[in-house]
């Protein structure tokens, strides 16, 4: 029987995935009937004899409890396979070891800061090529050259909330033999889920919305290709950047409350987008959920909802410069996804290292803040705000 997505968050149907690297952990280690999964503390596992195995060598390779915390990443994605990664970080670093020098990829211009720094420094170094391009509004198909093995976006993007349509980006990519290749963090797989939607990997940050307690990092790339599939489990296991024991057990019991904290969490976002809206110190509000935002009809066709992330303006630095200093019950920090609401400058935080001409281009302005709403009361947090702004 299938089960809904809040069900998911909490319990791994059989037969949902399809990941192969390892038998059933159920049908490999005794739980002794507890309802929290195992921490398997372990480096390495004891053989029962020769050429036989549990199922597990060397926990570089896999671990009990990493491999629970896959599969149900990957059912919630609906992929056939998912790998948990150190960080966001190192799941985007492990995704380009999939190309080779002289590739050439196309990626949205408005991403994650560390994305774009990771590309420009470490990617562009190895051999790779990429063209940046609003990949909401411009024309992807006429930017591919014979070396294009890809197209890389995030939907919304961060921190300006620009809204690609997966399908029609995922139907360009197939098109022409490319992988699409989705950052799926702002939304997570509750409201959103870019396979169903034709992207071949998604990719998360699993530090913010599925871990969800800012206190542990974590990084996911999820597929529903069979040979991608293949290829990232052996770079894995050679580069050795899978997720600890600990770390993904504190991951699986973030992700048991996913569904209740995305419909708080994005409730209060969506009522403090309202009130911005009515703000004389606010000159401009970016949210999804906003009727006016270029892609809220996109939004309306293939995600669940619109998310707990907006960003909004002031018009002047000053301001923006305030509002950091003023807010007492929203903290000022440099993360999202949260059960904690946070505010983040964009220009000096998350994207410090994208050159200032393409922060600009962007529209990633001196007076720009992002927020990342979490689940508190969302009359304290409008409170908050109204103390800071005015």
């Amino acid at each position: 029987m299938p089960f809904a997505l809040e069900t998911k968050c909490l319990h791994l149907a059989a037969g949902e995935t399809e990941n192969s690297t390892a038998p059933d952990v159920r049908e490999t280690c005794t739980h002794y009937g507890a309802v929290s999964f195992p921490i398997y503390q372990t480096a390495t596992y004891a053989h029962p004899g020769v050429g036989r195995s549990t199922g597990f060598d060397y926990s570089r390779l896999q671990n009990p409890t990493r491999e629970q915390l896959e599969k149900v990443v990957c059912q919630l994605e609906g992929g056939s396979d998912a790998l948990a990664m150190s960080s966001g970080m190192a799941a985007i670093a492990l995704l380009m070891e999939l190309f080779k020098p002289g590739d050439h990829l196309i990626a949205d211009s408005d991403l994650y800061g560390g994305a774009i720094r990771l590309f420009d420094h470490v990617s562009a170094k190895n051999g790779l090529q990429f063209t940046r391009v609003n990949c909401a509004t411009d024309d992807i198909e006429s930017l591919i050259r014979p070396e294009t093995k890809a197209v890389y976006i995030e939907t919304p993007t961060n921190p300006m909330m620009n809204v690609t349509d997966i399908a029609a980006a995922a139907a360009i990519a197939h098109r022409h033999n490319l992988l699409l290749i989705v950052d799926n963090t702002f939304m997570s797989p509750y409201l959103q889920n870019p396979l169903a939607l034709g992207a071949d990997i998604v990719v998360h940050s699993g530090t913010k919305y599925l871990a969800g307690h800012n206190d542990t990092l974590a990084g996911f790339i999820v597929t529903n290709k069979r040979a991608v599939q293949e290829q990232l489990r052996f770079l894995i296991k050679t580069t050795g950047a899978g997720l600890s024991p600990f770390d993904s057990w504190l991951t699986l019991r973030g992700i048991k409350t996913l569904a209740v904290r995305m419909e708080k969490a994005q409730e209060n976002a969506g009522k403090i987008a309202r009130w911005l809206c009515t703000q004389k110190n606010v000159t401009r509000v970016i949210y999804p959920g906003l009727a006016d935002h270029p892609g809220h009809a996109i939004m309306q066709r293939q995600a669940r909802g619109f998310g707990a992330m907006l960003t909004f303006q002031t018009g002047n630095t000053e301001k923006a410069l305030s509002i950091l200093e003023r807010v007492k019950l929203i903290q000022y920090a440099e993360s999202l996804g949260g059960v904690e609401s946070l505010i983040t400058y964009p220009t000096t935080q998350t994207h410090a290292d994208v050159p200032e001409e393409i922060r600009l281009k962007n529209g990633i302005t001196p007076d720009t803040l992002r927020l990342s709403v979490g689940i508190e009361n969302a009359d304290d947090l409008i409170s908050d705000l109204a103390q800071a702004l005015n």
